[in-house]
């Protein structure tokens, strides 16, 4: 038995916002993308790796979740502590220059952490946060 990661699930309040942060800054692919207006759900993924995506959906859609719950998440979201994902580069420089020049928030230049690896950091439009370390 052979068990993989298919998708992660980030939030988004502006899906135009993160497509333009995944597929132009990142160079993600748009594998789906379906809905309307603010209700979208998109997936995006790396090229060359459709077995692996990030499904970027509207936060508290669930009709199980409270409204205290949907105002929590608005209010992590701002925060910018509701998601996160760890992402990999073997150019982290390049990568790091590329998310720059697209305008993104930086919360992190590249950098030689204790932990043995090398990264940096940045939030995406709904203010998850996306580390990238660098490969090998």
């Amino acid at each position: 038995m052979e068990i993989t990661i298919h998708a992660s699930v980030l939030p988004h309040h502006d899906p135009d916002a993160s497509l333009a942060f995944y597929r132009d800054a990142l160079g993600f692919e748009v594998r789906t993308d379906v809905g309307r207006g603010q209700m979208r759900w998109i997936t995006v993924g790396p090229p060359g790796q459709p077995s692996t995506s990030i499904l970027l959906a509207p936060p508290a859609t669930d009709p199980g979740i409270t409204d205290d719950e949907r105002r929590t998440v608005a209010e992590m979201m701002a925060k910018g502590t509701y998601g996160w994902i760890l992402l990999a580069s073997n150019d982290l420089d390049g990568t790091f220059e590329r998310l720059v020049a697209s305008g993104a928030e930086v919360v992190q230049e590249p950098t030689e952490q204790p932990y043995g690896f090398r990264d940096c950091a940045f939030r995406d439009p709904a203010g998850n946060l996306v580390r990238i370390q660098q490969l090998g």
